[in-house]
């Protein structure tokens, strides 16, 4: 039997090309996001998904990441939507909180992840696009729809915060 040719369209090639370029930034996003690997998966697949059934709406493709990023963003705001939590009584027998830390919790990378997540929304959700998701200030004020001048006021808070954190933190634990 002869190979079959298949013919690969314009818009396939661009939505794969698409993917190759940004899923791994989607990830980190993700990650960021909800805090679970396996969730970060399922919210990538689904911002994929989604984007290759709406490819006709991307007009240009530089606007793709910042595209994609917006989604994901959606996507996530999906979950919780949908979710209903369940709620369970505390109770005062629980075992305190160093019974639970592992020798991972010493990381220096801890204690950044930990201390992003201390700070206000408005400062961490735009740190973790430019850190992880390496997206510039105008991308990020595309997505967030804000302006590039405040967005970048924003970043330099968000690292003034994070700095001022990290070394309360060292300070508190008699680290110079």
């Amino acid at each position: 039997m002869a190979p079959v040719s298949r013919k690969v369209n314009p818009k396939q090639r661009q939505y794969e090309a698409m993917v190759r370029a940004c899923s791994s930034d989607l990830y980190r996003f993700a990650f960021w996001l909800c805090r679970n690997d396996a969730l970060a998966q399922d919210l990538v697949q689904e911002t994929l998904l989604r984007a290759w059934k709406n490819i006709d709406a991307l007009r240009e493709a530089d606007a793709a990441k910042p595209w994609l990023f917006t989604i994901l963003r959606r996507e996530h705001a999906r979950i919780y939507e949908r979710k209903q939590f369940d709620t369970v009584e505390v109770d005062d027998t629980l075992p305190d909180e160093s019974a639970w830390t592992s020798p991972e919790r010493s990381n220096d990378a801890l204690a950044v992840r930990e201390a992003m997540m201390k700070l206000p929304g408005k400062y961490r959700e735009p740190l973790a696009m430019q850190v992880l998701g390496g997206m510039n200030c105008n991308e990020i004020a595309a997505e967030t729809g804000q302006a590039a001048g405040a967005v970048m006021t924003q970043l330099f808070r968000a690292r003034q915060k994070l700095k001022s954190l990290l070394q309360g933190g060292a300070a508190a634990q008699g680290v110079p």
